[in-house]
């Protein structure tokens, strides 16, 4: 099938070769067509031009890794003829949908803390599974037919080498680069100060050397680049600090297994979020972030001294500044600051996560990191 439009974009023939290949006839309306693992055959990306101006009484929907899509350029992208969807891991909320949690999924997503109050050493216990299995659907699957921590894991690193044969298929000479950032994201996000360092991925290394690679990762969607903001004023886009920024992975099961985190410690205890000084929570919180449309995200810090804010969000015409904290015993100085002291005039109020339960203190408000999702989308 990788031929079928190899030689022309003609619709009738195009229409003609899938129904002998498939042995059923398309009727339009009723037949849904789609193409799958499109990166393996460019041309027919293409051809969503033509399927739209000429055989537009059919439903065609196509789907590919952007791996190897954005390698793809000399081939002509159809604007203005497609509407695009990006797909992301599954989220908390479609986690707990997985296994049959709707109902708990439903009283998270009406941030309705009477009613999840009672419900909070449930959902934690679930929120810890998540932390290690993820949200890759091949994972979620196998997590809730088999309940095997081992057989997810496996699968998680099977995604892993899949990436990294698709690093040296697609990426040419930027190859070994580009594994060095990514092997190089565990032990970023386990500083104290998470900024990305080039000098981590390589010594003495530079930006030079490696912000092509890393904007590969970006650009293939396997990495998050968030970027420091100088003033919370809206829009924050405006006041990036383009030099600073920190890296977050795409899936926060597939960070724990490129770190090696065992089991036990993300599903007996809360040591996960001690030992990890909370890089795991950071990136859960970001992965969940990322999901809402028309959001702005950041973060804050500063040169001269460890105060730092996780990340700045911009809901609307809201600037929220946000601190993410994996346990319950919880300070919020550098929060406090920033929104008492350093920027007063702005009537900032603060938002905190944290395996606290709700409570508004006035500057700020405290959430559960199990509704972050929730609560922001309400925001929006």
């Amino acid at each position: 099938m990788q031929s079928l439009f190899a030689t022309d974009f003609d619709m009738k023939r195009v229409v003609m070769s899938i129904s002998a290949y498939s042995g059923h006839k398309i009727v339009p309306g009723k037949t849904f067509l789609f193409f799958d693992e499109v990166q393996d055959a460019p041309r027919c990306v293409e051809s969503l031009k033509y399927f739209c101006e000429n055989a537009p009484e059919l439903h065609v929907a196509v789907a590919g890794s952007l791996l190897g899509i954005i390698n793809h350029k000399d081939e002509s992208y159809p604007v203005g003829k497609v509407n695009t969807l990006h797909l992301y891991p599954m989220s908390f909320e479609e986690f707990l949908w997985a296994l049959g949690e709707e109902l708990l999924a439903d009283c998270i997503s009406k941030c309705d803390w009477a009613m999840l109050n009672p419900l909070d050493a449930t959902i934690q216990n679930l929120l810890r599974q998540y932390y290690y299995v993820g949200g890759m659907p091949e994972v979620v699957l196998s997590f809730v037919e088999e309940a095997d921590l081992k057989k997810v894991r496996k699968l998680q690193n099977e995604i892993l080498d899949n990436y990294d044969h698709d690093f040296s298929k697609h990426a040419g000479v930027e190859t070994q680069r580009i594994r060095m950032v990514w092997k190089s994201l565990p032990s970023q996000l386990a500083k104290e100060n998470k900024k990305f360092i080039y000098g981590n991925v390589k010594k003495g290394g530079r930006a030079k050397e490696f912000e092509k690679a890393l904007q590969w990762l970006v650009d293939a969607g396997l990495a998050y680049k968030i970027h420091r903001c100088m003033s919370p004023t809206v829009p924050i886009t405006v006041y990036e600090d383009v030099g600073s920024f920190k890296l977050y992975a795409l899936d926060i099961g597939l960070l724990g297994a490129m770190s090696n985190m065992p089991a036990k410690l993300m599903l007996i205890s809360n040591d996960v979020f001690k030992e990890a000084k909370g890089s795991f929570s950071e990136n859960y919180v970001l992965q969940q972030i990322k999901l809402l449309d028309d959001i702005s995200i950041c973060y804050s810090s500063k040169d001269n001294s460890t105060q730092e804010v996780d990340f700045l969000v911009q809901t609307d015409d809201r600037v929220i500044p946000m601190e993410v904290k994996a346990e319950e015993n919880v300070r919020s100085k550098s929060l406090r600051s920033y929104i008492v002291n350093d920027y007063s005039d702005k009537h900032l109020k603060g938002l905190r996560c944290s395996m606290k339960q709700y409570v508004d203190q006035g500057w700020m408000e405290n959430i559960p990191l199990y509704s972050v999702w929730a609560f922001l989308k309400k925001q929006s």
